[in-house]
């Protein structure tokens, strides 16, 4: 055993050499954990903003007045008075995504007890902004009629009042979650390219041939190949989770680095494992890279990271729930948004162990096989 640990920690530092000697592929790491996540968290917005609002006035109260004024940026442009004749056209065109129509009478009803109703037409196309956009709105104008009754001391004749409470991310903002989720993806699409470049450049250089004339195991080779890329991965993600997400983008980390870096070590055995299990497969870089994409691309979007599991079809959760990207996902979640112990994420960490254990024993026997028949 203290023969294999001393070939494992000396084939790990002849990796550890050779990556951070390969200048295309640390400049690879550096930009996926600095400019990546910081243009994804910046530049994909899942709240609504500048969102475009055409407005039909037909009452012309104080309370239309405290509606239109309760839309304004950054979430919606300032609202557009628009003709009853134009709202078709300007839907149809797109120049506007909600057009409101206040109807005549709508304060004296409010003040008088009656019902009254506000039409809200939206331009579902633009999905993500119509959605959310319906929601905030619904929100406002609820807010602002009940502000409005408060005001002339109404408000105690309403049967209930809504009082909503955001948790770990009050002012909504999606920096937060996709600052962190691009971490955890980076670390999955790193864990399998570098790996896999490690195997293939080796068979592709020749130099697998060296290594067998060496006094080592197949297994020797594998998890020093395993651990200097892995290695380098998990310091890199803990690195740049403080440095890109929480000093420059400005998003806490509510739980414990300690924790979340122990189960990042255990989810790289796993991914880093089936990079290797991929490589063993594919004979060159280029079919290696057409072989790791979709795997990459299915693992990403079963993970929860894209999509709550919870939203895909019932009969599919079951399976998605065992993943190692989904056990990870849910892990990172827990931890660095909620402050989760270790009592609390086990299931996690042990799902992502059981995976690993896994991929790390079809990794050898893959490995194992290629060796014997480059003998």
């Amino acid at each position: 055993m203290c023969r294999w640990l001393l070939n494992v920690a000396l084939l790990s530092a002849k990796e550890l050499r050779s990556l951070l000697r390969d200048v295309t592929l640390m400049v690879l790491i550096v930009f996926a954990f600095t400019v990546g996540i910081y243009s994804v968290a910046k530049g994909v917005k899942a709240e609504v903003s500048n969102a475009s609002v055409a407005i039909l006035d037909g009452d012309h109260s104080e309370l239309s007045r405290r509606l239109r004024s309760a839309m304004r940026p950054p979430y919606f442009k300032t609202p557009d008075d628009i003709l009853r004749s134009d709202i078709s056209t300007v839907l149809d065109r797109g120049r506007y995504i909600f057009v409101l129509e206040i109807p005549p009478h709508f304060e004296a009803d409010i003040l008088a007890g009656r019902q009254a109703t506000v039409q809200l037409l939206v331009d579902a196309t633009a999905m993500t902004q119509a959605g959310l956009g319906t929601a905030d709105l619904q929100e406002i104008f609820e807010r602002e009629v009940l502000d409005f009754l408060a005001l002339r001391g109404l408000e105690s004749s309403l049967p209930i009042r809504l009082e909503l409470r955001a948790l770990y991310n009050p002012n909504g903002e999606s920096s937060w979650y996709t600052s962190i989720m691009q971490i955890v993806t980076n670390i999955t699409v790193l864990s399998i390219v570098l790996v896999g470049a490690a195997v293939i450049r080796e068979r592709e250089h020749g130099t697998i041939e060296h290594l067998l004339v060496m006094p080592v195991r197949a297994s020797e080779i594998a998890v020093a190949k395993i651990l200097a890329n892995g290695g380098v991965i998990l310091v890199a993600a803990l690195l740049f989770l403080w440095l890109t997400v929480n000093r420059c983008l400005g998003v806490p980390i509510m739980g414990s680095v300690l924790l979340f870096g122990a189960g990042t070590f255990a989810y790289l055995f796993s991914v880093t494992s089936l990079g290797m299990l991929l490589a063993t497969v594919a004979p060159s870089m280029p079919q290696f890279g057409l072989l790791a994409v979709p795997v990459y691309a299915i693992s990403y979007l079963l993970s929860g990271a894209a999509t709550p599991v919870e939203s895909m079809p019932s009969a599919m959760q079951p399976i998605v729930r065992f993943l190692p990207t989904t056990q990870f996902v849910s892990f990172s979640q827990a931890v660095l948004y909620r402050g989760a112990r270790i009592d609390t994420v086990w299931p996690q960490l042990a799902g992502v162990c059981i995976c690993g254990g896994l991929f790390l024993v079809l990794a050898l026997a893959r490995f194992r096989s290629m060796l014997a028949s480059q003998a």
